[in-house]
């Protein structure tokens, strides 16, 4: 019979597991993208910080991002492979410091839970090279009601 204190240890045990991500088969490595480099590649083609946000899936500070007021028309694509992830149109002020979008383009993203800070949110990828992006919430405004937050170091602006 398990005592108290090994049924404590053994659901901590579980809960580092599921935080860090040894539970889940939604693993980045797990995944197929059409768009893959080594490591040293990726190290090659981003900033360091571009790096830490893309592939090991990083934030930025919030309100260090120039494109958190960008205004232009035009589409905001993925740092890491290009693939365009967001129009203009989409884009809002969320007051949060990171660039936000009410929808994606089309077939552009893909999310996963995401237990990095030991409760579950959703996390946004990008469909193509499986960069992380940011998270999405139920916080936004008509007509979705979703808030992409997205760190504006895995984004490129391509003005109209």
């Amino acid at each position: 019979m398990l005592s108290r204190r090994h049924l404590l240890v053994l659901a901590g045990t579980g809960g580092l597991a599921v935080t860090f991500g040894c539970s889940s088969p939604e693993s980045q490595a797990a995944q197929r993208f059409a768009f893959t480099l080594t490591d040293a590649e990726w190290r090659k083609r981003l900033s360091p910080a571009q790096y830490r946000i893309l592939r090991q899936a990083g934030t930025e500070r919030a309100f260090t991002s120039p494109l958190d007021k960008e205004k232009r028309a035009g589409i905001f694509a993925c740092a890491g492979c290009g693939l365009p992830l967001y129009s203009s149109r989409t884009k809002y002020d969320s007051r949060t410091g990171w660039p936000s979008f009410y929808a994606p383009l089309k077939d552009a993203i893909r999310t996963r839970t995401d237990y990095a800070i030991g409760v579950p949110r959703t996390e946004v990828i990008c469909r193509r090279c499986g960069g992380h992006l940011g998270h999405v919430f139920d916080d936004g405004p008509p007509p979705t009601g979703k808030r992409y937050c997205m760190n504006g170091l895995a984004l490129a602006f391509k003005p109209a």
